[in-house]
């Protein structure tokens, strides 16, 4: 059964009704509109594009029976930047263009960008438009950091009360301006066959990562906006993190590709940061770190505006090659609520489901009501990670950090609840089937593993299990557990584990069935 996930003026996406990952289990199919085959795929969601506005469609496939009908949205205008005078020859500067196309499109209108490639410096989006990015159409980003404004921390309204304008890893700092950006915009829509290529590649930010006092630009950036949609575009090559939605609510992200190479440093896929209501579906992303990490901030953030990542939704997803599939942390000092992951594809990446937080994070930073099912991972080095000894930050290898003493349980204390992973099948994993490591003085509440299975690579290579001090390599190694209130684990097989299945310390209860 077919169902639809997202309809706007010209596009419109679709999600089969099933259990499996990714993959559509019928295998390759046809996808017609009106009758009229346009298009092959073989995955569980699907995209049509090119319709008319305003218009009844019915779509169907060539694997199930029956049609789907749904009605494309009505407009008010269309704004062609090349009819205002952009070039799309990859040379040209094209920021005045299309810049006014979008200033000058009317509320409910389609900014349209036609095939081409269009070279621009940073462009900032409106409310109540679609920004559409046809086939084979590119905005590429300037090489030029000079291009790429400062934007401070913060800035104050007349009685003092701060507003933040720019961050990075959690904590309020001065930034480059990201190559696409919106600030306190509602109903937006970016859709469309073509790409927001943040040209990186052939830029200085990838050279000289680090040590920067003013922060290299995100791809994307929205901060505190609403009701925003990306549908079907490619993002890649983006200075620094690609997608970052900042204290942002109803977010949806359908059917898009984020690419970066694994050597392009800090190019995270999509890092939802203290936002709420986020549905991220049909994706694919490979990428130089971790493919989505869900924030909430540092200690300031999450003592100051207590605002944690909530209403997630993950699903028909692929992952690869990044460092981690779908991470918590480790900013999360807001908290981290009420996610649910299904239906993802894992493929190449070091760690699977890898949450990482430590102490300092704050008492505001509780995880809790996270839910993994139906999920399948291939070539993940280490499929499963809970670590609260995470070693970032300059203090990150300090004593107060890696301690295996009981500290004392204060106001920056971080807390993890109940977690459960649920039909979950990881084949030719290398180092570890699981690292489960709580803090000595608040160990992890509830740890549920049920229809999982873990399998070996036989030529599986020494590596350590997560990011913390003093940890060591391991191969073929079980699920360790250190520190965890309950564990159940519930048809929990392996094949090809050296040692012992389950290497148990400190835990309270060990269920096994």
């Amino acid at each position: 059964m077919l169902k639809t996930l997202f309809v706007s003026g010209t596009t419109a996406c679709f999600e089969f009704d099933n259990t499996n990952p990714f993959y559509n289990p019928s295998g390759r199919y046809d996808i017609y509109v009106n009758g009229e085959k346009t298009a092959q795929s073989d995955v569980n969601v699907f995209s049509v594009y090119n319709l008319t506005p305003d218009t009844e469609y019915k779509v169907s496939v060539s694997c199930e029976e029956g049609e789907l009908a749904f009605r494309t949205l009505s407009e008010t205008a269309v704004v062609d930047v090349k009819e205002l005078g952009a070039k799309g020859d990859g040379a040209t500067d094209d920021t005045y263009y299309v810049q006014m196309a979008i200033d000058s499109c009317p509320a409910g209108g389609r900014v349209h960008v036609p095939a081409g490639s269009y070279y621009v410096r940073p462009i900032v989006l409106k409310s109540d438009i679609t920004l559409e990015l046809a086939k084979d159409a590119e905005l590429l980003g300037s090489v030029k950091e000079e291009d790429y404004p400062y934007i401070p921390a913060r800035v104050y309204d007349e009685d003092g009360k701060e507003t933040i304008m720019a961050s990075w890893e959690g904590d309020p700092f001065d930034c480059h301006q990201s190559f696409v950006s919106a600030f306190k915009c509602k109903n937006i829509r970016v859709v469309g066959e073509g790409a927001i290529n943040g040209n990186a590649d052939h830029s200085t930010w990838w050279a000289t990562p680090k040590g920067r006092k003013v922060a290299r630009p995100r791809l994307v950036f929205l901060n505190k906006c609403e009701d925003v949609v990306f549908h079907g575009v490619t993002c890649k090559n983006s200075g620094a993190w690609n997608l970052h939605p900042f204290f942002s609510q109803n977010l949806g992200f359908y059917d898009v590709k984020v690419q970066n190479p694994y050597t392009g440093p800090n190019t995270d896929g999509l890092d939802p940061e203290s936002c709420d209501n986020v549905d991220i579906v049909g994706c694919t992303f490979s990428v130089g770190d971790d493919c989505v990490a869900i924030k909430s901030g540092k200690i300031y953030m999450g003592k100051t505006y207590k605002t944690p990542a909530n209403h997630h939704t993950l699903r028909n997803n692929l992952f690869q090659d990044g460092h981690g599939a779908i991470v918590l942390g480790s900013e999360m000092s807001g908290g981290v609520q009420n996610l649910t992951v299904s239906q993802c594809l894992f493929r190449h990446t070091d760690r699977g489901l890898r949450i990482k937080t430590r102490r300092g994070r704050g008492k505001d930073a509780i995880i809790d009501g996270v839910k993994f099912e139906n999920i399948k991972m291939e070539n993940v080095i280490t499929p499963l990670v809970v670590n609260m000894y995470y070693f970032c930050d300059p203090d990150g290898h300090t004593e107060a950090v890696w301690s295996r003493k009981a500290l004392p349980v204060d106001e920056t204390t971080p807390y993890i609840g109940d977690f459960l992973f649920k039909d979950i099948d990881c084949e030719d994993c290398e180092c570890m089937c699981a690292y489960f490591d709580g803090l000595v003085e608040q160990p992890i509440d509830s740890l549920t593993l049920e229809n999982v299975h873990f399998g070996f690579k036989k030529d599986a290579q020494p590596a350590k299990p997560a990011m913390l001090e003093f940890v060591s390599d391991y191969c073929k190694a079980g699920i360790y557990i250190d520190n965890v209130k309950t564990v159940t684990l519930k048809n929990v097989t392996f094949t090809g584990v050296e040692g012992d299945a389950v290497i148990e310390k400190n835990c309270g209860e060990l269920i096994i069935k």
